[in-house]
């Protein structure tokens, strides 16, 4: 198995027009920076690499930037902490609820979806429902019922997420799973909503 890189993942998501915030890699402090005022404060920065797993544990994440002063500051901690990474993502900082929602292919029933609470909490929670590809806009709203997650979809103690813009996502990935069949996995946490948008923040692809 491999997992691929931030490019080729990227290109996947955009060929299948899948919706996630704008992201981009940099190995230079000066380009990270002009991307970071083109696409405007506050960003996020996130140490990237194909050996680095579990980030934010280890201080690789750095949220709501919002000054140039800032950026300098915590690109040059991650170069100095962190010596094996490929490059710095630098990323809109989107505010919403965390979703985690993804696909494994199993090697007796295909490509089963994976939808429910995301985050650092999700192997702790383990609040998530399956289905096999592909799915119906019904299985997809019978699949979110299922979860804790739902709640958090619906508002519950305020928010709220668009649930027509989960339902096209999964909707776009169980067609994705049905024809990329080389991909084994995909790990889109968090899916971070609001009422408005929803938004692949992080995504793991393994083929």
């Amino acid at each position: 198995m491999e997992i691929l890189n931030f490019k080729e993942s990227k290109d996947i998501l955009l060929k299948h027009k899948m919706p996630f915030c704008q992201t981009e890699i940099f190995d230079s402090l000066s380009k990270g920076l002009t991307y970071a005022e083109e696409i405007g404060f506050p960003v996020v920065l996130k140490v990237y690499g194909g050996n680095i797993f579990h980030r934010t544990e280890k201080g690789g994440v750095a949220i709501n930037i919002k000054t140039k002063e800032d950026f300098r500051r915590e690109w040059n901690n991650f170069t100095e902490n962190f010596k094996e990474i490929e490059g710095i993502l630098v990323q809109e900082m989107v505010k919403g609820k965390e979703l985690i929602i993804g696909m494994k292919r199993d090697e007796q029933f295909g490509p089963v979806l994976i939808f429910g609470t995301g985050g650092t909490y999700t192997e702790l929670y383990k609040d998530v429902s399956l289905r096999v590809a592909p799915i119906s806009r019904k299985e997809i709203v019978e699949m979110m019922k299922e979860t804790k997650a739902y709640e958090i979809v619906k508002g519950f103690r305020g928010g709220g997420i668009n649930e027509e813009k989960i339902i096209d996502l999964i909707s776009k990935l169980s067609s994705l799973s049905i024809k990329e069949r080389r991909i084994k996995s995909i790990d889109f946490n968090p899916v971070v909503g609001n009422k408005k948008e929803v938004l692949i923040v992080d995504f793991k692809i393994v083929v």
